[in-house]
């Protein structure tokens, strides 16, 4: 029989049990939250939590652990999202090894549309931020368009959790 590519692959597409989804929103919210309380909170143990999320890390389901920045108290308040459009587009798949080197940039995605590209940056200003546009436009070989953020009313939503 063949699978077709919307058939769900139990490699690529696993179904979470309700205990599973409960310790991903659960860590989402809090990733420092210790075993105790993990297990408290979903009626298990306390190592029977460990192992959990120890499957679940093995599973490349949970793929690491994050510290949230106060992005302004580290000089790096102003946030942008910038489009880039390859002038050869036989440069194109070079951009992201690029914008890997450039400490501001935070994302890249490849996207559909007018543009190749989308990166998110953090610059101190937005004097820094013209002159980083100007630096990725030359080392990328690309256009851009860049949009600045006024105000972040939400940013990192998890995925499993209540809003």
């Amino acid at each position: 029989m063949t699978k077709h590519h919307d058939e769900e692959d139990e490699d690529r597409s696993p179904i979470l049990e309700a205990t599973d989804r409960q310790i991903l929103s659960l860590l989402e919210g809090d990733g420092r939250m210790s075993w105790t309380e993990l297990g408290h909170q979903t009626g298990l143990s306390t190592s029977a939590a460990q192992q959990r999320v120890k499957r679940l890390e093995a599973k490349g389901i949970i793929c690491g652990y994050h510290a949230a920045l106060n992005l302004e108290a580290i000089g790096a308040g102003i946030t942008a999202f910038i489009f880039l459009n390859p002038i050869d587009p036989e440069e194109d798949e070079r951009i992201p090894d690029i914008l890997r080197t450039f400490s501001e940039v935070r994302g890249c995605h490849s996207i559909a549309g007018a543009a190749s590209y989308l990166a998110r940056v953090q610059a101190p200003n937005t004097s820094h931020l013209d002159q980083l546009v100007t630096r990725i436009r030359k080392e990328c070989h690309c256009g851009t368009e860049t949009v600045v953020v006024l105000d972040t009313m939400f940013d990192d939503l998890g995925m499993l959790g209540t809003r």
